[in-house]
């Protein structure tokens, strides 16, 4: 783990995680959906809107896989993972662990599957009680669940922090007396204590420098191969997404609008915000093969969840956007095996179509107007997973596995 890591952050010596989709899924969320109430002020307050946090929101995790979930601040990424462990009870939607629904079972029935998933903080310092040692946060969770016995807690503690490459004598020393990025390291051995089957990693290496950003990485890779673990990874930092996650999730304003593998969404992208998002990021590939993909610029600020848009949520900000856009909203569809795109116009860069492809199976003109003529037909891949089917836009059939 100590190979220097290049300039875009990721260390070489590992190689990318691929993707197993023979495993059986782990996680299965269907429709989710996070409304927070907005209440007036005064004597008798009473709810007079909701904040969308997450409108909508279905994939599946496959066990010992991992899945990237990236977009804008604000689009309902970590919402979304505090739904999944839990610490957010959803408005509505099912989330299916290893086949049982956590979505409607109250605090002392979660106390079992507690232990199954876990969560690594987005920040360092609240996560971290201040009152309590280093040797207390990583512990309690050991001794709380019986995962060894008491007199062993504390060698068991000092062994987590030497994998997460803190001094295991520090133990007795408290969150103050770290930086910022050790912090987050505490949170990781609290974190994989517990030897989890689901993890939620919200953004755990934004914290670090750059050579340790890559050595995490690293560690959580070798966890996962080891222990079998499943990670939800939340991230801005695209580089670091395409290395750690075969699969990744595009969300905006609380929906996803693309998700595929990784090849399908880093070199094949159709959904105008992806492709926006990927102009981006700095990539130094581009840079050494000469090929240098022009920067989208995307005109106006995000909309507010409170009041999203009608129809398609991106269509204020789409340079591509058109009538259907504002009055029928784009399903999920399904265009590739392990590819699936919100959007009434998909298409790869410069390669728009003149026509929706979604108009015939939602039974609409190009204009978004019900079609006399027209016959609804099934959305493709309507559904958390993949279909065996789905819509060749290429060659306007149906693609078949």
């Amino acid at each position: 783990m100590n190979t220097p890591a290049p300039s875009d952050g990721v260390v070489e010596a590992r190689e990318a995680v691929e993707l197993d989709p023979s495993r059986p899924p782990l996680l299965t969320v269907k429709d989710l959906r996070m409304h927070f109430p907005i209440h007036s002020s005064g004597v008798i307050r009473r709810t007079i809107g909701h904040v969308k946090a997450v409108d909508g929101v279905s994939f599946e995790l496959r066990a010992g896989n991992s899945l990237g979930l990236v977009g804008e601040s604000g689009c309902g990424k970590s919402t979304t993972g505090r739904l999944i462990t839990r610490l957010y009870e959803p408005t509505t939607g099912s989330i299916d662990f290893d086949g049982t629904d956590l979505a409607p079972l109250t605090k002392k029935q979660l106390t079992p599957f507690r232990r199954d998933v876990q969560m690594i903080f987005q920040d360092p310092y609240s996560s971290l009680n201040p009152r309590h040692t280093v040797g207390a946060i990583v512990g309690t969770p050991l001794e709380v669940h019986n995962m060894v016995p008491k007199d062993k807690v504390l060698s068991r503690v000092q062994e987590l922090l030497e994998i997460v490459g803190l001094n295991p004598e520090h133990y007795n020393r408290y969150p103050n007396e770290f930086s910022g990025g050790q912090r987050q390291r505490i949170g990781i051995a609290r974190a994989l204590a517990m030897q989890p089957k689901l993890m939620v990693a919200d953004e755990p290496v934004s914290a670090l420098d750059v050579s340790i950003q890559a050595q995490v990485i690293n560690l959580l890779q070798d966890l996962q191969k080891e222990f079998d673990i499943a990670f939800l990874f939340i991230a801005h930092d695209l580089a670091i997404v395409r290395h750690f996650c075969p699969e990744i999730a595009v969300m905006y304003l609380g929906k996803i609008v693309e998700i595929g593998d990784r090849d399908s969404i880093y070199n094949s992208s159709h959904h105008p915000y992806t492709q926006a998002l990927l102009s981006a990021a700095p990539d130094l590939r581009q840079a050494s093969t000469g090929r240098r993909v022009e920067r989208i610029r995307l005109e106006g600020d995000v909309p507010s969840p409170i009041n999203p848009p009608s129809g398609c949520h991106f269509r204020t900000r789409c340079p591509i956007a058109k009538d259907i856009c504002s009055k029928v909203e784009p399903p999920l569809l399904q265009i590739g095996e392990r590819h699936k795109v919100a959007c009434h116009f998909a298409g790869e860069t410069g390669n728009v179509p003149e026509t929706p492809v979604t108009s015939r199976l939602l039974g609409v003109d190009e204009f978004g107007a019900p079609d006399p003529g027209a016959s609804p037909a099934e959305v493709p891949g309507d559904g958390p997973g993949y279909a065996d089917t789905w819509l060749d836009l290429k060659n306007n059939s149906l693609g078949r596995a």
